[in-house]
């Protein structure tokens, strides 16, 4: 775990950032949704804020839409170095 974190927070790596923060923030998504319904069929009430859950899902669009975005770009510019060349 600890070779894990040390790689993602390095300058040379082969993962994604905003990806590993994007699918953290969708899985505490799931689990606050999965112990809402729980707690849900028990009687009991768990207040979510909805400034909190706003701000997570702001996350995960952020994260996915900029690697997405980022692909997009990266795919464009490999595009024109093929034209370039060929």
């Amino acid at each position: 775990m600890r070779k894990f974190f040390r790689e993602l927070l390095s300058d040379t790596n082969s993962l994604n950032e905003k990806t590993f923060v994007g699918l953290l923030a969708f899985v505490l998504v799931i689990a606050t949704l999965t112990c809402d319904i729980i707690t849900g069929f028990m009687g009991r009430e768990m207040p979510i804020h909805e400034f909190v859950f706003d701000g997570i899902m702001f996350i995960i669009l952020g994260a996915f839409f900029g690697t997405s975005l980022d692909k997009w770009i990266n795919r464009k510019g490999d595009k024109k170095k093929d034209d370039a060349n060929g």
